[in-house]
């Protein structure tokens, strides 16, 4: 298995902000957004389908701006996890090129208890089994 996750999407008027691009809350939507789409997609093939991501840490670089009318590719993966924490990398490009770039730190939640979970240190390699 293959674990980044990528889609399109095109900028439209809802995008927008007073400045004629793509305004930087909605980037950091998209990159919850696409952390929940990718895992709602391998979430089964785990060990913690019945748990939930939350987002402790984010930091987003913007490279160049995005109009009207664009298609983005947004890739996302994980990283290696450190301790408790889950880096998470989520890309975005604009006609080949790096518009934005977005790294987080998640911890898993049991959901029942609402406790943070400690992932096995191997646990995305049992992924690509």
């Amino acid at each position: 298995m293959n674990l980044t996750y990528q889609k399109q999407i095109q900028v439209t008027e809802a995008h927008i902000d007073q400045n004629n691009h793509v305004n930087n809350v909605q980037y950091v939507h998209w990159v919850e957004e696409m952390a929940t789409e990718h895992w709602e997609l391998v979430k089964e093939k785990t060990d913690y389908p019945d748990d939930i991501w939350m987002l402790v840490d984010h930091h987003i670089q913007y490279k160049k701006q995005v109009y009207l009318g664009d298609i983005i590719t947004v890739k996302t993966y994980p990283k290696a996890p450190e301790g408790i924490k889950q880096p998470r990398k989520v890309e975005f490009y604009c006609n080949d090129k790096l518009v934005v770039d977005s790294s987080t730190l998640w911890v898993l939640v049991d959901l029942k208890t609402q406790k943070i979970k400690r992932l096995d240190s191997d646990w995305l390699d049992k992924l690509t089994e």
